[in-house]
């Protein structure tokens, strides 16, 4: 990530869908040491709660991190175009 802040919004972005994961992830544990939610089978149970985790976390991280992915997007999209005119200047140099 350079200086400037390139990168930022991609970072905060993946940060907050890791801790709404990990937030997940919580939550699903303290309910099946609870009972409230059942055991998997044998040594299975980690890899459900993991599992379960990840299809809460989905659509929460889409519905609440509507503005940051917007942001995130803006910001690839400003990097590409200038990434293009950067090429587009340089082949105009060759021609020339």
């Amino acid at each position: 990530m350079a200086a400037n802040g390139t990168g930022a919004a991609t970072l905060r972005y993946t940060l907050m869908r890791l801790g709404i994961f990990a937030g997940c992830f919580l939550v699903l544990v303290g309910l099946v040491r609870l009972g409230v939610l059942p055991r998997g089978l044998g040594d299975s149970n980690l890899l459900w709660v993991l599992i379960l985790s990840i299809v809460i976390s989905a659509p929460l991280s889409f519905v609440l991190l509507r503005g940051q992915r917007d942001a995130m997007s803006e910001q690839i999209v400003a990097k590409v175009d200038r990434a293009k005119d950067r090429l587009a200047e340089n082949r105009s140099r060759e021609d020339a």
